[in-house]
């Protein structure tokens, strides 16, 4: 049986990846609004004391949290996009740093690994709800059948971190599962703190202020408002009603999507354009083929025409 992205390479002999052109990692991971997601998932994942308490105590988050950002770009950038001996390569990378840094509990004085599987766990699912949730409602056509089978395909990037991918969730609904089982342990405290005032007001200088304010603090608030509603009264600030929300970000990701593919995949690290290098230019990533995909695969007039992928206003089925 060929591979669901076979029919999309003319370069038979060029590695997909990870995941390849058919899958639905590939079509989302390059829109822009994974930046506001991105962002996201960093207040989420603040939220587990264990889990930001071995980042904040095994680097200077807010001396190079800029680089934190773009290496975890980059990682994922590369799993996504890069070879398979480059995803591989990368997570043996992570899960050797990983193995050496240990962490202290500050109430109980416990000495534990970072690479435990319960915090590797909470990083990756509060990695996909927040890559997924800011997705969808930015008006990308992911409908349940879709959503589930991203879930399902990220199984692959958890596998490279170190977890058991049968341990891993796969559908929405066992997603939706593990958070109820995992809220009690989330708190706000003096680690969240730090990185929900870094991602306020990341230090810059001081003729930067002003284009802070005006361009990164919509941003990193309209990121904090997607938030489920527990996290925001972890962390002590309300956000408005979803559905204004929900327009804000529609907004805000038509604006983003008005900056055309060629130009935005030209900035570093330029994982897109060299998977399309590799695999040829019928595999650019766009968030339509999964509208036409599913079409095919449910009944007739269900596709939405669209221009190819850079300014298109996408929208929810249905």
């Amino acid at each position: 049986m060929n591979a669901p992205w076979a029919h999309l390479s003319p370069k038979d002999d060029a590695d997909p990846g990870l995941f390849g052109p058919g899958s639905v990692t590939w079509n989302i991971h390059g829109d822009p609004v994974m930046w506001i997601a991105g962002v996201r998932a960093l207040y989420l994942q603040a939220l587990h004391p264990r889990a930001v308490r071995g980042v904040m105590q095994n680097s200077d988050f807010r001396q190079d949290a800029w680089g934190r950002l773009m290496r975890t770009a980059d990682f994922v950038g590369t799993i996504t996009y890069g070879t398979t001996g480059a995803a591989e390569k990368a997570g043996a990378r992570v899960r050797r740093i990983h193995s050496r840094l240990k962490a202290t509990d500050p109430d109980t004085g416990e000495r534990y690994g970072v690479d435990e599987p319960g915090l590797l766990l909470w990083v990756h699912c509060a990695e996909v709800a927040s890559y997924l949730e800011v997705a969808r409602r930015s008006g990308l056509p992911l409908d349940d059948e879709l959503a589930d089978r991203y879930l399902d395909e990220q199984r692959r990037a958890a596998r490279l971190v170190g977890l058991d991918p049968a341990d891993v969730p796969a559908t929405t609904g066992q997603l939706a599962a593990y958070f109820e089982r995992v809220r009690p342990r989330l708190a706000a405290g003096p680690e969240a703190r730090d990185v929900d005032d870094f991602l306020r007001r990341p230090p810059v200088a001081p003729a930067l202020v002003p284009a802070r304010a005006l361009l990164w603090g919509p941003v990193a608030a309209l990121a904090y408002d997607t938030l489920p509603s527990y996290a925001h009264g972890l962390y002590g600030r309300t956000a408005p009603p979803p559905d204004r929300v929900t327009r804000r970000l529609t907004a805000t990701a038509d604006l983003l999507r008005c900056v055309p593919s060629r130009i935005r995949w030209r900035l570093p690290p330029g994982h897109i354009r060299q998977a399309i290098a590799r695999l040829g230019p019928a595999t650019r990533p766009a968030p339509y083929k999964l509208r036409r995909r599913a079409a095919i695969l449910d009944r007739p007039g269900r596709a939405q025409h669209s221009d190819g992928g850079d300014s298109t206003r996408w929208r929810k089925p249905g």
